[in-house]
């Protein structure tokens, strides 16, 4: 991985606590819209450090194959490239 990993690090610790948080929400039989809330927030940061490594990816990886792979190894990057944008569109 070739990313800011501090920064990929903070955002997925930060994720990691809401999650925390949304599981105390759940035992205290928290309102429904507020644990939703922390459910949409959780999944923004995880979004936000997912486009940082892709942002790596895309960076270097994907620059690095474009620069010196072959066709084949062009063709799988973007295949690669691809399989994400499709996950991520769902």
């Amino acid at each position: 991985m070739t990313t800011d990993k501090t920064k990929i690090l903070r955002l997925i610790k930060t994720a990691k606590g809401q999650l925390e948080g949304l599981i105390k929400m759940i035992d205290e039989n928290r309102d429904c819209i507020e644990i939703s809330n922390q459910l949409l927030a959780s999944q923004s940061i995880l979004k936000k450090a997912n486009l940082e490594v892709l942002k790596g990816h895309f960076n270097h990886c994907i620059i690095e194959t474009l620069d010196k792979g072959s066709k084949k190894d062009i063709d799988e990057k973007m295949a690669e490239i691809v399989m994400v944008l499709n996950k991520l569109l769902k």
